[in-house]
């Protein structure tokens, strides 16, 4: 396949277009429901074994069989604590709603505060209320004298994308500034500065709006059910072995059907997982350092515009054509490498779009051009013979519907053949090159059209054309081919003549196509016999 027939700033010109209109896909995220599609594909099965420290103490069916309607005394969770406490588990996630005191009985939030104090690793949930209306966002604490004996609070906003699936988060959130971190983060309670994106305007802080920073993807260890998890009522009576809770982060959370939030992640789409589940995958996450990151949104995008730029220039090379349609799968590759070797995702839609575009464009002219190639001669660039009898078949039936004339002019180069043997077959290339030019500006006018049809033999058709009109036409290409001086060697040049035959009529219905070229082609006879360098014309009388 030949490239493109451009010139060098043309092609980065155009390799700079493309490229940063795909940019402007990237940062826009003009195609971010096909990238999660892809990201979903890649990290669907990934799954690795959780961090064996971690364990989920379950409010479940179960539980409120047992233990009664939920919500329960707040008694009944210091009960709990006491045990895991006793056990000598390292830290606990209490995932509870406790921003209201117990308006029936206030020792029961010194209960639950006591128990907390006596465990003195117990890690709490801010909840975050959205602004609505006229009320403002908030952040819901427990209530001060619980939340005074905590080790620490965490928010429990999950991130849930607009396509209702949970695939990441951020590490710290809070109102006026990021100042908690995340649940699965206290639980982890990892050393180090934290991962992720940051927050692109930090400084634009307000008291009133809901902040965040460091926003990560989760890698989720598997589907739901992944975590070990053991009943919150065998917990409570003493029924599990406190060896299984010694030294595990314990996440006490809500997984009852019904009551329990219920989240999509891309391990699944069939079934739920629980918000204990998620922010258990959270700290499995961060303690297995398994943290999936995300480019700097320039990067992204300047990543997604280079590959497509590269991709357009690499289709207007010679021999590059081929290796730029193996962009598409290698892209596709570089995003799944990143991803599974360097846990960076690079969202590959932009890039992808953009070089399907670009390779379409490409495809369409490709086509074009080997249309063109099917009708055109290779040498002097006019149309070829299929392409002759396609257009005299065209405008003889358009002639007979108007009842205008069609005149047909035949040419042949005098003693070609002569010139050929004696100059040799690049010097008669030269001269069919020239002389073809020639007859292509006579063909003037758009339904006009020039070809050549053998050797040496060349054809005019002039559609709507007397045949006054086309022996002017004729008579002024010889004039100028008289003139015309080709090259032949070091020192030599060419005179070349041309014999030519013109046949004109209106084409009735009894008529055909090769009546024209038998009319024509025998005026071209005449005109040869008269000693060539001249016309003969043929009116169809």
């Amino acid at each position: 396949m030949k490239p493109l027939l451009l010139s060098w700033p043309h092609r980065v010109l155009l390799a700079t277009l493309v490229g940063a209109l795909a940019a402007s896909a990237s940062h826009w995220q003009w195609f971010w429901q096909q990238d999660e599609a892809v990201y979903d594909a890649y990290v669907g099965d990934w799954e690795y074994r959780p961090d064996p420290r971690l364990l989920i103490v379950a409010i479940d069916d179960n539980s409120l069989q047992q233990i009664g309607q939920w919500p329960w005394p707040r008694s009944v969770h210091a009960r709990l604590l006491d045990r895991l406490t006793q056990a000598g588990s390292s830290r606990v996630v209490l995932d509870l709603m406790l921003s209201e005191p117990d308006r029936q009985d206030a020792a029961q939030d010194a209960d639950l505060a006591a128990a907390i104090r006596r465990n003195g690793h117990v890690v709490l949930p801010v909840l975050a209320a959205p602004a609505s209306g006229p009320r403002m966002a908030e952040e819901l604490l427990p209530i001060p004298l619980i939340a005074a004996n905590a080790a620490t609070l965490g928010h429990s906003d999950i991130e849930v994308d607009a396509d209702g699936v949970a695939r990441g988060l951020y590490l710290a959130a809070g109102i006026g500034s990021p100042h908690w971190p995340a649940l699965g983060l206290a639980l982890a309670d990892t050393p180090g500065p934290l991962p992720g994106l940051r927050d692109p305007e930090p400084t634009q802080s307000s008291p009133y709006q809901w902040r965040r920073d460091h926003y990560v993807r989760v890698r989720y260890a598997g589907p739901p059910e992944t975590f070990p998890q053991v009943s919150y009522v065998d917990v409570l009576n003493g029924d599990v072995d406190p060896a299984l809770l010694r030294g595990r982060r314990v996440l006490v959370g809500m997984t009852a059907s019904g009551i329990a939030p219920r989240l999509l992640t891309p391990t699944t789409r069939e079934r739920w997982m629980s918000g204990s589940e998620y922010q258990a995958n959270v700290a499995s996450m961060l303690l297995e350092d398994k943290v999936i990151t995300l480019p700097p949104p320039l990067w992204q995008d300047l990543l997604s515009g280079v590959l497509v730029a590269l991709c357009c220039l690499g289709l207007t090379l010679p021999r590059a054509a081929a290796s730029a349609l193996l962009a598409l799968p290698v892209t596709l590759l570089v995003s799944f490498v990143l991803l599974r070797a360097g846990n960076l995702w690079f969202a590959p839609a932009a890039a992808l779009t953009g070089m399907l575009a670009v390779i379409a464009a490409w495809v369409l002219w490709r086509i074009s051009a080997w249309r063109r190639q099917a009708n055109s001669d290779a040498l002097t660039g006019l149309g070829n013979r299929l392409r002759f009898e396609q257009a005299l078949q065209q405008e003889h039936d358009a002639g007979r519907r108007s009842g205008r004339p069609l005149s047909l002019v035949l040419i042949d180069v005098d003693h070609f053949k002569h010139h050929n043997d004696v100059y040799g077959h690049h010097a008669g290339d030269s001269v069919l090159r020239r002389i073809a030019s020639e007859i292509g500006a006579h063909a003037r006018r758009p339904r006009d059209m020039a070809a050549r049809f053998g050797g040496d033999e060349f054809a005019l058709i002039l559609p709507d054309t007397s045949a006054d009109g086309a022996v002017q036409v004729v008579e002024d290409l010889l004039a100028r081919t008289r003139s015309m001086e080709v090259p032949a060697g070091p020192g030599q040049t060419l005179r070349i003549t041309l014999t030519v035959g013109i046949y004109t009529r209106v084409p009735a219905s009894d008529s055909e196509p090769r009546h024209y070229f038998e009319g024509a082609d025998a005026a071209l006879y005449r005109a040869k016999a008269a000693g060539r360098d001249g016309y003969a014309a043929n009116d169809g009388s």
